[in-house]
């Protein structure tokens, strides 16, 4: 299908990309694309205005900062994917990124876009929060537990942009998923991160939005091993439920992907 009609807009700056947000009535922001235009041609969406911020290469780099990794928000997940400096500090990060999609998706869409699309079944939330975060904005900075908020929500405030992502480097870190076999959006996907201070456990997938494990940070924090978290069940309560997995097999899947999440992190 063909997108409704609307008016393509290509900033230099991100201040300017605001102004054109804040004087337009009925204007979206895009990045990769990857969510947004198929949304379109089903005429799910039909904004008047699209403003593309994908073409500022100021958005996209990947750099070390003493403790952190910090990422650009316009940066493909194909380069987190193959980044030296990604796969040096943060391995589990780079493993992520190439789980995303197939080749295509990964060449275009971008750790921003997929951040604030914030989609139930994406991967990157997982990463984020799994990490511990930070999402730096043009207005602001704000921590991974508090960004994402409902289904496709997020605390940003309307014509607020992401700019980059801080990663804290932990000590170890795993990534597992069980990946739709048409979408490779994660059924379940599960993240851990041992830090020094403690262990953080982010699902995504399995519910409307991601969330923490706090039953399984816990005994990973005295002992980390898939053991440690044999007998922790999640509940179905308010998980998802569609035709590829049911909310009761979607929890036993929880506790199966963060079992190969902790050998990936051991390796």
């Amino acid at each position: 299908m063909y997108t409704a009609p609307f008016r393509y807009l290509r900033p230099k700056t991100l201040a300017e990309a605001q102004a054109l947000f804040r004087d337009s009535s009925d204007a979206r922001y895009i990045a990769g694309g990857q969510t947004l235009i198929p949304t379109m041609k089903q005429r799910l969406a039909a904004p008047a205005e699209l403003i593309d911020i994908g073409r500022m290469a100021f958005l996209t780099f990947i750099r070390r900062e003493g403790a952190m990794l910090v990422i650009g928000a316009g940066t493909p997940h194909a380069d987190v994917a193959v980044s030296r400096d990604v796969r040096s500090a943060i391995p589990a990060l780079a493993s992520l990124a190439g789980q995303i999609g197939d080749p295509a998706v990964r060449h275009k869409g971008t750790l921003g876009g997929s951040i604030v699309n914030n989609d139930p079944a994406a991967d990157y939330p997982a990463g984020i929060v799994g990490l511990g975060a930070t999402v730096r904005t043009t207005n602001r900075s704000i921590a991974a537990d508090e960004f994402f908020t409902g289904m496709f929500e997020t605390a940003l405030e309307p014509g607020e942009i992401v700019t980059e992502i801080a990663f804290p480097v932990p000590r170890r870190a795993g990534y597992a998923k069980f990946p739709n076999p048409a979408s490779r959006y994660a059924t379940v996907g599960v993240f851990v991160a041992d830090f020094a201070e403690g262990v953080r456990v982010a699902v995504t997938g399995a519910a409307p939005c991601v969330f923490r494990s706090t039953e399984m940070e816990a005994a990973l924090a005295k002992n980390f091993t898939p053991d440690a978290i044999a007998k922790i069940a999640t509940s179905p309560e308010g998980l998802n439920a569609d035709l590829f997995a049911s909310a009761e097999y979607r929890a036993h899947l929880v506790g199966v992907m963060a079992k190969r999440a902790i050998l990936a992190a051991m390796l």
